[in-house]
């Protein structure tokens, strides 16, 4: 090995120098590794020289003859010549960064390996990277290709009557999230139905985690018998697949038919509640459904925090003189926060994008005067209405977005908040 102490090798010359990539590697004698720097840059620029190019004329103008240039086409080549420009720019900075890293160890002085050193160094580094690149291959272009082009739409006016190849897209700013604010029948049905999916996700979910909680402590006591057989019927509606029982619920429930009305409600009380056909009853019906169907998961959560906890905790507790409630509030729920609070925070973001019950229950009705959206729509249902119904695709586009704020907005506080996700969180 030869030992290399060279104080006058500049570290910020062979980062210049690498502006052109591989010449800040032979300025610091790594030929090799300049060579491949050098070569896959000049075959970059040759094989997505027209993909670039294309890609970035169709993501300005989105076409310039109608019925031959397709925005949608030109708009997804846009993307990808983003997504292509990123990884190329990821590139170039780390060439950039690696000449001026190996001038630094010149100019410190280091011993220089061999090249099978080097070659086994370099593999050992690099094996994390190979065996996650094709996942996030996957992960760029099965996931954010769609987020991006689902983005870009948003600020189109791509709507039924405007629709390509036969139209061009035009650019049109904020126009869509202007709209959804200020013409009226936008607003209300936008306000409407963001309240009714707020009001959704935090009802529905906390009844569900509440009625988990306080099924899975009551069967936990000591003084319950038969505890193998009452958790398996409790945990049974989990194993029923969830569109068969909505459907159910929804014969249960039917106005007119239903065994609600016709075998419980009429015989015993003389009337009938419009489960389907009222907003606020197809609310309320909803929210009892999802109850049913949440509790089970979260109970078996429960279930197995509350074996983990040490019974010491409650023997001490009874020594002091601690009573039933002052057990459950410092000793059984804390714990179970802290071991569940990341699944419970999913639980909100799943119901708030919950669209399989809102849509297999009445397809989000009933109908409701001077908006459209239907009574039970959440924001997913109503994009869902928009993009395959009306054809509002920008419009659902700008919808979307703020959907997935909001849930990425609200995950990241309380993901931050969260005991179990710092490092030597304690209760």
């Amino acid at each position: 090995m030869a030992s290399i102490h060279n104080k006058k090798h500049s570290p910020r010359l062979a980062a210049i120098l690498s502006v052109i990539p591989g010449l800040g590697q032979f300025y610091n004698k790594r030929y090799i590794k300049g060579s491949f720097f050098l070569i896959l840059s000049i075959s970059f620029i040759i094989v997505f020289y027209d993909l670039l190019n294309i890609g970035y004329w169709g993501l300005w103008t989105l076409g310039e003859i109608p019925a031959i240039d397709d925005s949608r086409v030109l708009l997804s080549q846009g993307i990808i010549a983003l997504i292509v420009t990123v990884f190329a720019l990821l590139f170039y900075a780390i060439n950039i960064v690696d000449a001026k890293k190996d001038a630094r160890k010149i100019q410190d002085g280091f011993e220089r390996k061999s090249l099978k050193e080097t070659v086994k160094d370099s593999w050992d580094y690099a094996f994390p990277y190979i065996l996650t690149g094709p996942g996030l291959f996957l992960l760029v272009f099965v996931v954010i290709f769609p987020l991006l082009f689902m983005a870009f739409l948003a600020f189109t006016n791509y709507t039924l009557m405007n629709s390509p190849p036969k139209n061009l897209l035009d650019w049109v700013g904020f126009e869509n999230f202007k709209s959804l604010l200020t013409i009226p029948i936008w607003r209300n049905t936008f306000l409407s139905v963001l309240s009714w999916t707020l009001i959704w996700t935090f009802v529905a979910t906390t009844l569900q985690i509440g009625l988990a909680m306080y099924l899975a402590v009551i069967v936990n006591d000591a003084r319950v018998k038969f505890k193998k057989l009452i958790r398996t019927v409790l945990i049974l509606p989990w194993a029923v697949p969830g569109f068969v029982t909505i459907l159910i619920f929804s014969a249960l429930f039917n106005d007119n038919f239903g065994a609600i009305n016709r075998d419980i409600l009429m015989p015993f009380f003389d009337t009938q509640i419009p489960w389907l056909s009222d907003p606020f009853w197809a609310r309320i019906a909803l929210i009892s459904i999802q109850i049913w169907l949440g509790f089970p998961f979260v109970f078996a959560l429960f279930t197995g925090v509350l074996q983990s906890i040490s019974q010491e905790w409650y023997e001490a507790a009874d020594i002091d003189g601690a009573s039933s409630f002052q057990k459950f509030k410092y000793i059984t729920f804390p714990h179970l926060m802290f071991a569940t609070a990341p699944l419970l925070i999913m639980q909100y973001a799943q119901n708030f994008n919950n669209f399989n019950i809102i849509y297999l229950f009445n397809q989000g009705g009933p109908a409701v005067k001077n908006q459209n959206a239907g009574g039970t729509d959440i924001l997913i249902s109503w994009v869902y209405d928009l993009t395959f119904e009306s054809s509002q695709f920008s419009i659902a586009a700008a919808i979307s977005l703020i959907l997935g704020f909001i849930v990425a907005i609200f995950a990241f506080f309380q993901f931050r908040r969260t005991s179990s996700f710092k490092e030597g969180g304690e209760l």
